[in-house]
């Protein structure tokens, strides 16, 4: 009886068709092997490059190129298999493959986004690079919920369903659901405008003249973008009202106007000139003030009760408490350069003429 079993056994391992499933199993373990130890190999020599995207690709690539491989080797046995015996159940492994390798292909689609998107923020924040956190984030999540939509829709016509219907009442459902949610898909494309357009992002501080809106921006959504107004208090704004206002960001300008009228006494109209002649010129040496810039001193207007002097120029800094300590500084050496002239600042006075009838007059 045990040679009886033992000659089974021979004759079963003998089969060509299980030779060759073997043969399969055995190039799938070493490919993996291989493959494996090139990804180690790989990942060592791209972490010494300076670009982010061959570190994402390889660490995105390793799990899902894993069962791809067995997913490829495990059907190709199981082909072998089918063609030795012909039962029907083989018949759903060409469909189940293909679907898996779809699976696989937007796997790694979806964690190359999310690594290129990680490796980005911490290699510019690495070099103090400003990095607007809520784009990258937000183009990470629609590049990923892109990718899986479209898979899971050719997975679904892989194997058999007819997507047809599908997008045809996805249309239909689209123009009820867009009536329905009018102010809804009109915050989300206002907000797809921000992330593209970038007016403003995250610490910027922005304004609107035709709304009360100001402050500096601290989150941006698909739906609203929160300011943070200068009281403390937060203003949550519905993204499509941007497309509709003006919208100042003050954070970007290249330079702060110094805008001011020094008025003179009218006793001082002789002073005048060489007032103004002494200020343009304190002006030009001021290590401050971008003469790169429109820079105008000049006597400007007969006020009601002084001689007004126009100083128009723009500071370096575009910082709000340094420039006050700019602008402080220009006017104290103003007054100062006033002093020195023996004139003074004037202040609204008003003169009394009283018509005061001789002694004696009347009578």
């Amino acid at each position: 009886m045990k040679n009886l079993t033992d000659r089974i056994d021979l004759a079963f391992l003998t089969e060509p068709w299980l030779v060759q499933v073997i043969t399969v199993v055995v190039a799938v373990v070493a490919l993996n092997i291989v493959i494996h130890f090139l990804l180690r190999r790989l990942k060592k020599l791209t972490e010494r490059t300076s670009t982010v995207w061959d570190d994402a690709f390889v660490g995105a690539l390793r799990k899902p190129l894993t069962v791809l491989l067995w997913v490829v080797g495990v059907s190709v046995a199981a082909e072998i298999v089918h063609k030795h015996n012909g039962a029907p159940i083989f018949e759903v492994v060409a469909p189940t493959r293909n679907a898996v390798v779809i699976f696989c292909l937007a796997w790694f689609l979806v964690r190359f986004i999310r690594n290129a998107s990680q490796n980005v923020i911490a290699v510019r924040e690495a070099a103090g690079e400003h990095v607007d956190r809520t784009t990258v984030d937000a183009l990470s999540k629609l590049g990923r919920f892109s990718t899986i939509i479209v898979a899971a829709l050719v997975m679904m016509q892989t194997l058999g369903f007819s997507i047809a219907g599908l997008l045809t009442f996805g249309g239909i459902g689209g123009i009820a659901v867009g009536f329905a949610a009018k102010d809804l898909l009109a915050n989300f494309f206002g907000g797809l405008t921000i992330y593209l357009d970038r007016p403003f992002v995250v610490g910027e501080w922005i304004r609107s003249p035709d709304k009360e809106i100001e402050g500096t921006v601290e989150y941006i959504s698909w739906r609203y973008t929160r300011v943070r107004a200068f009281n403390k208090n937060p203003i949550y704004v519905p993204n499509a009202l941007f497309s509709n206002i003006v919208v100042e960001n003050p954070s970007r300008m290249s330079n702060r106007r110094l805008k001011e009228t020094v008025g003179v006494r009218y006793d001082d109209l002789a002073q005048v000139e060489p007032i103004v002649a002494e200020i343009r010129e304190m002006l030009k040496n001021h290590p401050e003030i971008d003469t790169g810039q429109t820079l105008i001193v000049a006597f400007d207007t007969f006020g009601p009760s002084s001689l007004d002097i126009l100083v128009y120029t723009f500071t370096k800094t575009k910082q709000w408490v340094h420039f006050h300590e700019v602008k402080q500084d220009v006017l104290l050496k103003v007054a100062d350069i006033i002093a020195r002239h023996g004139a003074e600042i004037a202040f609204p006075t008003q003169t009394v003429h009283l018509d005061v009838p001789p002694v004696g007059a009347n009578g």
